[in-house]
């Protein structure tokens, strides 16, 4: 089987996941979606792995669905075709509710799915260079699938003027209406997303987790008595665990909380 996802993790515990099909502009096929699927789940039971960076290999961080894949599933049956949207719809799913923080570094083209996975990320990072379009509805079809996640991310508004004209735009207005976090020249993508890093390796691991799951939880719940209680609950709950005294022992020590030397950095102090 072709590898169409690569994925490494380095001596600090970051993890790249790679869409690894250059020539097609990274374009999804149900084989890739798979691939993702598995490396995903394998880098999240991981205990090692402390984030998850997602980019494309070659000029584009990733085109859409692929073209030949499309020509079939025209002829796919209706039943066919709800299974294989499903097993595609699950690639964002999985992507977006990983226990790890997740990164997406954002190049070239950025085409229907492809803008799917910059929101289904916590935090994007694009060159300027990028360019993103919605064009779904230009093929008499709809951005179903990534709907959830790219609604969530730039809002209704803006989704109204890009999931109906279709048009392509460019990495300031990504930025400007929510989906890029932030831009830089494309040879400082990997620097910045090394600072973005550094500061996420500043929190404690479980309390991110905890962080993203609280997100979810209130987005979009009306405040009333019974969020607020489960506010209170959710920080009682955390400040008895291990983590938490560890880090308000070490902000009343001023001294660095035990998670947030790189393990390579640790091992280099012990050597010297």
């Amino acid at each position: 089987m072709t590898q169409k996802v690569l994925s490494n993790i380095d001596k600090d515990g970051n993890a790249t996941i790679a869409l690894n099909r250059p020539e097609l502009h990274n374009a999804f096929d149900p084989e890739m979606g798979a691939q993702m699927i598995t490396t995903l789940k394998q880098l999240e039971a991981n205990p090692k792995v402390r984030a998850v960076v997602l980019m494309g290999q070659g000029k584009s961080f990733c085109a859409g669905a692929d073209i030949e894949h499309m020509r079939k599933s025209a002829r796919f049956t209706k039943e066919q075709n709800r299974k294989a949207a499903f097993a595609s719809a699950q690639v964002f799913h999985t992507l977006y509710a990983l226990r790890k923080p997740t990164i997406a570094r954002v190049h070239g083209a950025v085409r229907g799915g492809g803008v799917g996975l910059v929101a289904a990320c916590d935090i994007a990072i694009g060159s300027r260079d990028a360019t993103f379009r919605l064009s779904e509805v230009r093929l008499g079809i709809l951005p179903a699938m990534i709907s959830p996640y790219v609604v969530a991310a730039i809002g209704a508004r803006h989704a109204r003027r890009y999931f109906l004209s279709g048009e392509e735009f460019d990495s300031a207005e990504a930025y400007r209406i929510g989906l890029l976090h932030d831009i830089v020249e494309f040879d400082q993508l990997n620097p910045r997303i090394g600072h973005v890093l550094a500061d996420l390796y500043c929190g404690g691991p479980q309390a991110i987790v905890a962080a993203k799951r609280q997100i979810g939880r209130v987005a979009h719940a009306d405040i009333t008595e019974t969020v607020v209680e489960d506010t209170a609950n959710t920080i009682a709950d955390i400040r008895a665990t291990a983590e938490a005294q560890e880090g308000l022992g070490a902000f009343l020590e001023k001294r660095k909380a035990a998670w947030i030397e790189p393990a390579s950095q640790k091992k280099t102090k012990k050597k010297g």
